[in-house]
């Protein structure tokens, strides 16, 4: 589920070595210009990632902390405070450019949405507003409005927030 939510997830030794990770953490750490295919990679990228964070990274040491990095694409990062008694420790990674979207096949089938309609609320979900859709799909605003109340009636959501908001939290399932 991390990995579908664009959340990683780094496993360190007692000597800030990686010895476990996710899909999430090695794609956020290959978008930042990072070669991440082993762990000898993944430990390099993070300790570079992490030489941007104004203060000294001890472990534990850290709670969530935004990254501008390269390309000023940034990336928040959190450390547990929980480190085991053989000195591993957690690091989560999220990318805030990372979009997750929900599954077509599944919101159709949990709200008997259309094609159409499905379209659209995966447009509204990353953002994009009904008239900027309107106009890029060249249909008028009052084919737009229609759908997008007929995904509120199926959604039984009232504002076009509470839409995306549910998206959002469908956008974990498969």
């Amino acid at each position: 589920m991390l990995d579908r939510i664009g959340c990683g997830y780094l496993v360190l030794d007692r000597d800030r070595k990686v010895i476990e990770w996710n899909t999430a953490a090695q794609d956020t750490l290959e978008r930042q210009g990072e070669p991440a295919d082993t762990a000898v990679e993944l430990s390099a990228g993070l300790r570079r990632l992490v030489a941007n964070v104004p203060v000294h990274f001890q472990p534990g040491s850290l709670s969530w902390v935004v990254i501008r990095s390269r390309g000023d694409r940034p990336v928040i990062l959190n450390e547990t405070g929980v480190v085991t008694p053989d000195g591993t420790s957690i690091v989560a990674l999220l990318d805030r450019e990372n979009t997750s979207a929900a599954n077509p096949q599944t919101l159709q089938r949990m709200f008997g949405l259309t094609s159409a309609e499905t379209q659209l609320a995966l447009r509204l979900a990353q953002g994009d507003a009904p008239l900027e859709i309107a106009r890029s799909w060249h249909l008028s605003r009052t084919t737009i409005r229609s759908q997008l109340a007929s995904l509120f009636a199926k959604t039984e959501t009232r504002r076009q927030a509470e839409l995306v908001a549910l998206l959002g939290r469908i956008s974990v399932l498969p």
